[in-house]
C-alpha cells in the first residue's frame, strides 16, 4: 500500500482510519492534562500553500535590515534619493509558501535552509509530546507489550529506560530526565529515525514539541523557550533565535522489549498512562501499515532520490570523524557482525534477530522481524577484539567472552566489561542519504 492510500488498523474489532501527517495524523484537542489526542480523519492532509497574509511574520520585525537569507544589508535609498528603511519582505518573498506562520513567535528571518524545502502537514502541537512521562516495571509493561516489540533503550548514569515505539508513534517526542540528564527522546515514523538528545544548551534546559512541519519527510521539532525549529535527523536549529545551535546526541538502541528486560533487569518502561485522550487502546497499533515495504515511496519527500539502494531500505547510519557510512540491513542480517573502519576509527556492527518493525503490520506485535543493531568501538583496555555471531549473542575470538546486543560481556574472562557505544541510527535509506549525501555504502565502496 502506498502512502496517500488509506491506513486502517484494527482495535477491539473496530477500524480506526488515520491521517498520515507530520510524522503523525489528524487534528487534536487538549484534555485536562494538557496532552492532545489525535482524532481520526478520512484522507491525508495536503501540503498547505500560503495565502499572502497582511503584516509581517509574528506581527513584528526583529531585524528590519534582514534579507530573506538571514544576512543584513544597509538601508536602500528610496525614490527621493534619501536613505530609508528596507521594505518589509512578504512571506512569499521569504519563500514561505508551504506552511503557515500563524501562532508562532519564531524569528523567521534567521534560517539556514531554504523555506521551499519545508512543508506543513499538521498544526503546531497537533501531535502532542509527552512532557511528564510515567514509568512502570517489567511486570506492568508485560501486560500490554509483547517480547518482540521494539523499544528505544537509553541508559545514562546507571538509569536504564525503554520507550516503546508503540507509544512514540503517537507522540514522537518525550521530554524526560535520565540519570540526572535532561533528554529529548524522539521518533519520526516517516524516516524511521529514533534519536535521543541532551536538552541542555548553554546552561538552559529546553523543552521540545512537534512543529507539524517536515523537511525531507523528517520531523521538525521546536523548543518552547524560543520557538526555534530543529531538524530531528541532525539535531541542529535551522530556523529562529537559536539558529546553528547543535544538540548533543546520546547513545541509544532500538531493540526488543525482551532484549531490554534481559540486558537491564533494573530498568523501567514508559507507561501508557500519558494523559492522552485517545488513551492506551491505540498504543501498540501502527497507523502507518505497510509503510516500510521496499516497494513504497516516502511520504512528502521532495529531495533527490539516490538509487544505490531502495528508498525504503533500512540502514545503520554512522557519521564518524566527518565520514558517513551506511550499512544495509539486508547485509547485516546475512553477516550479523561487520568489522570496519569509518573516519579513521575501528567499529564493529552487531545485528540480532527478534525485534519487530513498528511500521509493518497494523498490530506491531505481529509485524515482520527486522532485528536490532548495536555499534561499538571493539577495543577494551587497549586490546582490539574480533567478534563473530554466537547463538543470540556475540563471542570475541581473543578471550571467548560472550557479549549481548548492548555491547556488554555476559560471560567469560571479560564478564562485566562494556564496549564503548558509537552513536548510530536506523534510518530509511532515503532519509539517511538526504542528510548525508556523501555517504559511502558498506559493500559498495
Amino acid at each position: 500500500m502506498r502512502i496517500g492510500s488509506r491506513y486502517k488498523i484494527a482495535a477491539a474489532g473496530a477500524v480506526l482510519s488515520l491521517v498520515l501527517a507530520a510524522c503523525g495524523s489528524g487534528s487534536s484537542s487538549p484534555d485536562d492534562s494538557g496532552v492532545s489526542a489525535t482524532q481520526p480523519s478520512p484522507t491525508p492532509t495536503p501540503a498547505l500553500s500560503a495565502t499572502e497574509p497582511t503584516g509581517t511574520p509574528n506581527g513584528s520585525l526583529r531585524d528590519p535590515a534582514s534579507t530573506p537569507g538571514g544576512t543584513t544589508t544597509e538601508p536602500t535609498p528610496n525614490d527621493g534619493g534619501t536613505s530609508g528603511p528596507t521594505p518589509t519582505p512578504t512571506l512569499r518573498e521569504l519563500g514561505i509558501v508551504r506552511f503557515s506562520t500563524a501562532g508562532w513567535s519564531t524569528d523567521f528571518y534567521k534560517h539556514s535552509v531554504s523555506y521551499d524545502e519545508i512543508v506543513q502537514a499538521q498544526r503546531k502541537d497537533g501531535i502532542r509530546s509527552i512532557d511528564e512521562p510515567k514509568f512502570e516495571d517489567f511486570d506492568g509493561a508485560a501486560r500490554w507489550i509483547r517480547d518482540r516489540e521494539p523499544v528505544l533503550a537509553v541508559e545514562i548514569n546507571g538509569d536504564a529506560r525503554a520507550y516503546p515505539l508503540g507509544i512514540l508513534l503517537w507522540h514522537e517526542i518525550v521530554n524526560d530526565t535520565i540519570g540526572g540528564v535532561p533528554v529529548a527522546v524522539t521518533f519520526c515514523p516517516l524516516c524511521n529515525t529514533a534519536l535521543v538528545f541532551g536538552r541542555e544548551l548553554d546552561g538552559r534546559v529546553l523543552e521540545f514539541g512537534v512543529s507539524g512541519n517536515l523537511r525531507n519527510s523528517d520531523l521538525i521539532m521546536f523548543d518552547r523557550q524560543t520557538e526555534s525549529w530543529w531538524q530531528q535527523v541532525t539535531g541542529e536549529a535551522i530556523v529562529g533565535e537559536l539558529l546553528g545551535s547543535q544538540l548533543r546526541f546520546l547513545a541509544s538502541s532500538l531493540v526488543s522489549f525482551e532484549d531490554f528486560r534481559n540486558g537491564f533487569p533494573d530498568g523501567q518502561v514508559l507507561s501508557r498512562d500519558t494523559g492522552s485522550l485517545f488513551g492506551a487502546q491505540n498504543y501498540g497499533l501502527n497507523p502507518y501499515q505497510d509503510y516500510d515495504n521496499k516497494r513504497n515511496t516516502p511520504f512528502l519527500f521532495f529531495g533527490e532520490r539516490d538509487a544505490r539502494l531502495p528508498l525504503m531500505e533500512r540502514v545503520v547510519g554512522l557519521n564518524v570523524g566527518g565520514s558517513a557510512k551506511a550499512y544495509p540491513f539486508d547485509g547485516l542480517q546475512e553477516q550479523r557482525v561487520i568489522h570496519d573502519e569509518v573516519g579513521g576509527r575501528q567499529v564493529v556492527v552487531f545485528w540480532k534477530a527478534g525485534t519487530t518493525s513498528a511500521l509493518d503490520d497494523a498490530i506491531i506485535a505481529f509485524s515482520n522481524d527486522i532485528g536490532a543493531t548495536g555499534v561499538f568501538d571493539p577495543v577494551v583496555d587497549g586490546q582490539r577484539l574480533t567478534f563473530e555471531a554466537d547463538g543470540d549473542g556475540f563471542i570475541d575470538e581473543e578471550t571467548g567472552s560472550v557479549w549481548n546486543i548492548f555491547g556488554k560481556a555476559e560471560s567469560g574472562p571479560l564478564q562485566g566489561e562494556r564496549l564503548e557505544p558509537i552513536i548510530h541510527t536506523n534510518h530509511f535509506w532515503f532519509a539517511w542519504v538526504a542528510f548525508s549525501p556523501d555517504t559511502l555504502i558498506y559493500g559498495m565502496e
